[in-house]
């Protein structure tokens, strides 16, 4: 039953696909047919659209070219007519040309006919002047070269006298200027300025209450005054004079020391050697104090403020130094009021010019033994303790041993001349300065070669000039070493002289 119910079950499912088969192919070629129909209707349709297109396209071109042919027409219409007006208008300008060029040759002819007028009237008129000048040369004897340079001289002559004169007169007014600017601040300065200044000499002097203390300070066998000479490095002179004993010693801070123990010696009535030593020793300490006092008390009687403590010990020990009787400290105070009244009139740096003034001289506060110039020396101080450069250039600088960078420095240049050249500032006689200047000049001018000499610097220079003919630069320098030496031997003369030999060679010639 089971194998019956699978086989019908098979059958049936053959017959379906059998009928499926032939109802699929039935619509396929149903469908097929209706395709075909659809696809030539389309076609057909195509075909009279293309047909319309092509004849639509056809007359659009038509048109287009129609329309290109006008406009290239109408362009060409144009071209020509700018052409034909292009060609007008060169036509035109070549007749201007022609006509300009007609002119020009007419001009050129004309011109052509000047020129030759003018070589002949130039040549006429040279011959006229060449026969003009050989009737001149004739008249006068002389050639025209002579001439020329006669009247060129001549002229070069009036032109240099007349400018020598301007330049003369133009200097001559700002000296004139100048001289009077610089005697009003200088007077002013001086009238502004009144330091009191003391005068020292090699000696100073003891009073004693009676000629029996000569017995006690000489001592048993000499051994008192040895003692004291010896410890102070000061001569004591005992001699007939009456109750008064002298020191003599070129160190006047030793000569002080002596001086205030010797004081104090005969006060305390004990003079032996033991006693000696401990009043040198305190008189030693009281001039130390002393030194240092004097010093604060002359920067601050300026207004310097804030100098190293060994600066001011040594503006103390200038209280002790003179320098032809006037005394240093008072001279470097002066010259720092001076200088600071200089450079206050003139608008310049017055402190500065105070710190410079009162520094000027510090070098002259170290021992005789130290080698070389105040200047010098002092210039080392001020650059050790730290001062500015423009300070250490114008301590340098105050003697002209170099040049001033600075017009403080100038300043104390003029001011320490001012303060030395004061009368009664210093001891020296105008007659034995004048002597010595012109023993000085003299001692120059007696070398062969030499032109001028002129001392300058009150006697610290001398500046000689020399003939560039006779004296080459190697002879200068020969020349220089002489001299020096002639001073040395021949003359006197506080500190050192500075000789300076020039050489100037000049060429000149004019450009005509």
């Amino acid at each position: 039953m089971e194998a019956i119910t699978v086989i019908s079950g098979i059958i049936g499912i053959l017959i379906g696909l059998g009928a499926g088969y032939f109802i699929r192919k039935y619509l396929a070629e149903a469908k097929i047919a209706s395709a075909e129909e659809a696809a030539k209707k389309v076609l057909q349709e195509a075909e009279e659209k293309a047909k319309s297109l092509k004849k639509e396209t056809i007359i659009e071109a038509k048109d287009e070219v129609h329309r290109l042919r006008n406009e290239l027409e109408r362009e060409t219409k144009e071209r020509r007519s700018e052409l034909q007006r292009l060609d007008r208008r060169i036509q035109q300008k070549e007749e201007s040309v022609d006509k300009k060029t007609a002119y020009l040759e007419k001009k050129e002819e004309e011109l052509k006919a000047r020129d030759e007028e003018t070589s002949r009237i130039q040549k006429t008129l040279h011959d006229n002047l060449k026969d003009q000048l050989a009737e001149l040369e004739r008249i006068s004897g002389l050639t025209t070269e002579e001439a020329k340079d006669i009247i060129l001289k001549r002229v070069e002559e009036e032109i240099q006298h007349e400018i020598a004169q301007m330049i003369k007169d133009v200097e001559q007014r700002a000296k004139e200027e100048g001289e009077r600017k610089a005697r009003d601040i200088i007077t002013q300065a001086i009238q502004r300025c009144a330091a009191d200044h003391v005068s020292e000499s090699t000696v100073s002097v003891v009073n004693l209450p009676n000629d029996e203390m000569k017995g006690r300070i000489i001592g048993r066998e000499g051994r008192n005054i040895r003692t004291l000479e010896t410890l102070t490095g000061i001569d004591l002179i005992i001699d007939d004079t009456p109750e008064a004993v002298i020191l003599s010693g070129f160190d006047p801070i030793r000569r002080e020391i002596a001086r205030i123990s010797l004081e104090k010696l005969i006060v305390d009535g004990r003079i032996h050697p033991a006693r000696i030593e401990e009043m040198v020793e305190k008189a030693r300490q009281e001039v130390e104090v002393q030194i240092r006092e004097e010093g604060e008390q002359a920067a601050f009687e300026v207004g310097v403020h804030g100098l190293h403590p060994e600066l001011i010990r040594m503006l103390g020990r200038l209280k002790f130094r003179t320098s032809y009787g006037q005394n240093v400290l008072k001279h470097s105070v002066e010259v720092a009021h001076l200088a600071g009244i200089m450079a206050s009139e003139l608008g310049l740096d017055v402190k500065m010019a105070k710190r410079s003034g009162l520094l000027h001289d510090i070098g002259k506060a170290l021992d005789q033994e130290t080698e070389g110039p105040h200047v010098f020396n002092g210039a080392e101080l001020a650059k050790k303790y730290r001062e500015t450069p423009q300070v250490t250039n114008a301590v340098a600088a105050h003697h002209g041993d170099v040049e001033p960078q600075t017009m403080e420095a100038v300043l104390i240049q003029a001011s320490d001349a001012i303060s030395a050249a004061r009368p009664g500032a210093r001891r020296e006689t105008l007659e034995a300065y004048i002597k010595r200047l012109e023993k000085l000049e003299d001692i120059a001018d007696s070398f062969d070669g030499v032109d001028k000499a002129f001392a300058i610097q009150a006697g610290r220079e001398i500046r000689i000039m020399v003939k560039p003919d006779k004296i080459d630069d190697i002879t200068a320098n020969r020349v220089a070493r002489d001299i020096v030496k002639k001073i040395e031997n021949e003359l006197e003369y506080p500190g050192q002289i500075k000789v300076t030999v020039i050489r100037e060679t000049r060429a000149v010639e004019y450009a005509k």
